[in-house]
C-alpha cells in the first residue's frame, strides 16, 4: 500500500515543482520590481502559493488518479507508467508555453494570462502576435525549451512503474486517496473553498500575483466566463448599489455652458491608440513627444483631467461610442446579443438625420469591432481591404496618415451633417513607422515616442487640410484615447491612476471664439463625451446613463475605471484602487484623507457592481 500511495505522491509533488519553477521564474522576471521588497516577503510568495499549488496538482492528479482506479477494478488491465508520463508530458508542454506567456502578458497589462488573453490569441492571431512583437523572443522560447526538456526528463525519475495491490487494501487506499485529491482541489475542509485570495498575504499587488498559480487562476477565469452568471462584484443589496450610482449622476439644475456655434455640426471622433497624457506635456507628460496637440489644444479646448475606462481598445471604443463602462473581467463587445443592445452615438445622430461612417486601417473583424460598427447604424464602414498594400505597415493595418487621407477624401462627397469616427493604430507594438523615427535606437520607449510623434503629426496634418474644406466651419472634431499605456515612462503599474490618465480635446470651427484655448478641469472620463456633445446639441442623452455633461458646473467630478480584477475611483480629494481578489485598497493618492477613502471606495464598488449587473442583464 506504501509503494502505491508513493506513487501518487510523487506524481502530485512533480506538479509541485513545476509551479515553484513557474514562481521563479516570474519572480526572476521582474527581479527590478521585487528586489527592494525584500528576501522574507519573496519567499512568502512560495509558502502561500503552495496552497494554490497543490489545489491545482489535485486537479491534474484525478486523471492519472480514474486510471488507477480503474485498474484496481479490473485486474486483467495491464499496470504501467506509460499512459501517466504522456499525459505528464502533453500537459508539460501547454503549460510551459503559459509561463513564458504570463511574464509578456503581466509585463504590458499587470495581470497574469487570463481569458481574455487567450480569447484575443485564437480570435485576433495576427493582432496578438504583433502586441507581442516587443517582448524577450529569444528569451520566451529559451524558456519553454528548458522546461520542456527538464520536466519531462524530472517525469522520468519521479513516475515509477504503478505497483501491485492485493485487492483488500484498494478499496481502503482508494478511499484514501480520492479524499486526499478532494481536499487538496478544495483547499482543505474550512468553510470557504480555494480561491485566489487564499495566496494574498501582502500589500503589495506583485507579490499576491506571483504568488497565484498561474494554471490554476487561467482555469477559473475561463470557466467564469464561459458559465459564469453571477456578479462577482456583488458588495451590497441592489438597490443600495443602484441608489449609491445615481447619486453620481444626480442631473444637475443648473445649465451647461454652450460652446458651439451650431446645434448640427458635423462631428468626427478620432480615437488614437495609447496616446497616453505621459506623451501630452500640459498634462504632465514628456515634453516633444506630441508638440502639435500642445498647438491644437491653443485653439480648442483640452479636457485635461480625463480617464480611459478600462485598459485595452475594445473597452475604449466601447467607452467612447456607447458612454459604457469597461467590465473589468468581461468586454461586452464581444457577445453580440449584449452589444447590439448598447446605446451609440452613431445611432443617435443617425436619427437626427446624419451620415455615419467609421474608419479603421486594420480588420475590423478584430475584437468583434465590424458587428458593433454594422448594429449600430454606421452607414459605411472603411477599413483593411479599403486601402493600397504600399500605406500598409507589416502588422496592424494602414498607417494613420493613409486612414486620415481616405477620411478626407470621402468628406468631400458627404451630405452633411455627418457623424465620422475615426480609429488609429500605428501608436501600437510593434511601433513601426513608413519614415524614419523621431526617436533614436530600439529600446521600446523611444519606438513608441516615435509612433506616438507620429500620431501627433498625422492628426496635425489631417487637421490642417481639414481647415481648407467648406465643411470645417461647421465641424466638432474630438481628439481622444482608446486607453493610456505604460510606456513611455513604464513607471506606473496597473493600478496607478496615471496608467489610465488620457487626452480630450474639442477642437474645429463649430467651437465659438471665445472659448477656443480654454482647459476644463473637471475630473471625468471617456464615458463622459456622449452627454458632453448631446447637451451642447440639445440632444436627449438619457439612455447613456453612465455619461455625465463634462460642461455642465453641476455634474459631480469623478472617474471610474477598471482593469482585469480590480477598480480605481478618482476626485478631486482623493484617488483610490481596489483589488477585487485581495479585496483590500492598493493605491491612495492622498495618505491622510481615510474618511475620504471610505467614501470613494463605497461608491467605486457600487460601480463595479452596477455596470457588471447591467452587462450581464443586457
Amino acid at each position: 500500500m506504501l509503494k502505491s500511495l508513493l506513487f501518487c505522491l510523487r506524481f502530485f509533488c512533480f506538479w509541485l515543482i513545476f509551479f515553484f519553477a513557474d514562481r521563479l521564474i516570474f519572480l526572476f522576471y521582474f527581479h527590478d520590481k521585487v528586489s527592494t521588497l525584500g528576501f522574507g516577503n519573496i519567499a512568502r510568495t512560495f509558502l502561500y502559493g503552495l496552497w494554490m499549488d497543490a489545489s491545482m496538482a489535485g486537479y491534474l492528479s484525478v486523471i492519472p488518479l480514474l486510471g488507477l482506479l480503474l485498474v484496481w477494478a479490473i485486474p486483467s488491465l495491464k499496470i504501467s507508467r506509460k499512459p501517466v508520463l504522456i499525459y505528464s508530458w502533453l500537459l508539460i508542454v501547454p503549460f510551459s508555453i503559459i509561463v513564458a506567456a504570463n511574464f509578456n502578458i503581466y509585463r504590458e497589462w499587470g495581470s497574469k494570462i487570463n481569458y481574455r488573453a487567450l480569447d484575443f490569441f485564437f480570435n485576433s492571431t495576427r493582432e496578438a502576435v504583433a502586441s507581442s512583437s516587443t517582448s524577450p523572443v529569444l528569451l520566451s522560447f529559451s524558456i519553454i525549451g528548458a522546461l520542456i526538456i527538464f520536466f519531462i526528463w524530472l517525469s522520468r525519475k519521479l513516475i515509477k512503474p504503478i505497483p501491485p495491490l492485493p485487492g483488500a487494501q484498494r478499496a481502503v487506499l482508494g478511499f484514501v486517496l480520492i479524499a486526499l485529491t478532494f481536499l487538496a482541489i478544495r483547499g482543505g475542509w474550512q468553510l470557504s473553498p480555494m480561491n485566489e485570495s487564499m495566496a494574498y498575504f501582502s500589500e503589495k499587488p506583485i507579490l499576491n500575483h506571483a504568488a497565484i498559480n498561474t494554471d490554476w487562476a487561467l482555469m477559473h477565469d475561463i470557466l467564469a466566463n464561459k458559465y459564469g452568471t453571477k456578479n462577482p462584484y456583488a458588495y451590497f443589496k441592489p438597490e443600495e448599489a443602484k441608489n449609491i450610482v445615481a447619486d453620481l449622476y444626480a442631473v444637475p439644475n443648473t445649465n451647461t455652458e454652450t460652446i458651439l456655434t451650431t446645434q448640427r455640426p458635423n462631428v468626427v471622433v478620432i480615437i488614437m491608440e495609447s496616446f497616453t497624457a505621459d506623451v501630452i506635456e500640459s498634462l504632465g507628460g514628456e515634453p516633444g513627444v506630441a508638440p502639435n496637440m500642445e498647438k491644437l489644444a491653443a485653439d480648442g479646448i483640452l479636457f485635461t483631467n480625463i480617464y480611459a475606462s478600462g485598459d485595452r481598445t475594445d473597452k475604449g471604443l466601447i467607452g467612447i461610442l456607447s458612454g459604457f463602462p469597461s467590465q473589468a473581467t468581461r468586454s461586452i463587445i464581444k457577445s453580440n446579443n449584449k452589444q447590439e443592445k448598447l446605446p451609440s452615438l452613431s445611432q443617435t445622430l443617425a436619427k437626427q438625420g446624419y451620415k455615419t461612417s467609421f474608419y479603421y486601417g486594420g480588420e475590423s473583424e478584430f475584437f468583434n469591432v465590424k458587428s458593433y460598427v454594422l448594429s449600430h447604424n454606421y452607414q459605411k464602414l472603411v477599413d483593411k481591404p479599403t486601402f493600397d498594400k504600399k500605406d500598409m505597415n507589416s502588422k496592424w493595418g494602414a498607417y494613420d496618415h493613409a486612414v486620415y487621407n481616405k477620411a478626407l477624401a470621402d468628406a468631400e462627397h458627404e451630405p452633411q451633417p455627418f457623424f465620422c469616427a475615426i480609429q488609429t493604430l500605428t501608436n501600437h507594438e510593434p511601433f513601426e513607422l513608413p519614415g524614419t523615427p523621431k526617436f533614436k535606437g530600439k529600446d521600446v520607449s523611444n519606438e513608441f515616442r516615435s509612433t506616438a510623434f507620429y500620431s501627433d503629426s498625422t492628426l496635425a496634418d489631417y487637421l490642417t487640410q481639414a481647415k481648407t474644406k467648406p465643411w470645417y466651419k461647421n465641424t466638432l472634431f474630438i481628439v481622444v484615447a482608446d486607453h493610456g499605456h505604460l510606456l513611455p515612462k513604464a513607471k506606473y503599474e496597473i493600478q496607478d491612476p496615471h496608467r489610465f490618465r488620457i487626452p480630450l480635446l474639442f477642437y474645429g470651427g463649430a467651437l465659438k471664439e471665445d472659448v477656443r484655448g480654454r482647459k476644463v478641469e473637471k475630473i471625468g472620463n471617456q464615458t463622459d463625451i456622449a452627454a458632453t456633445l448631446f447637451a451642447q446639441m440639445n440632444i436627449d442623452h438619457s439612455d447613456f446613463h453612465w455619461s455625465k455633461d463634462l460642461l455642465n458646473p453641476g455634474t459631480k467630478e469623478f472617474s471610474f475605471f477598471d482593469w482585469d480584477n480590480g477598480f480605481g475611483f478618482v476626485t478631486p480629494q482623493q484617488a483610490v484602487s481596489f483589488d477585487n481578489v485581495g479585496k483590500n485598497v492598493i493605491y491612495t493618492r492622498e495618505k491622510q484623507a481615510e474618511a475620504v477613502d471610505d467614501s470613494l471606495i463605497r461608491q467605486g464598488k457600487a460601480y463595479m457592481q452596477r455596470v457588471f449587473q447591467e452587462y450581464l442583464d443586457y
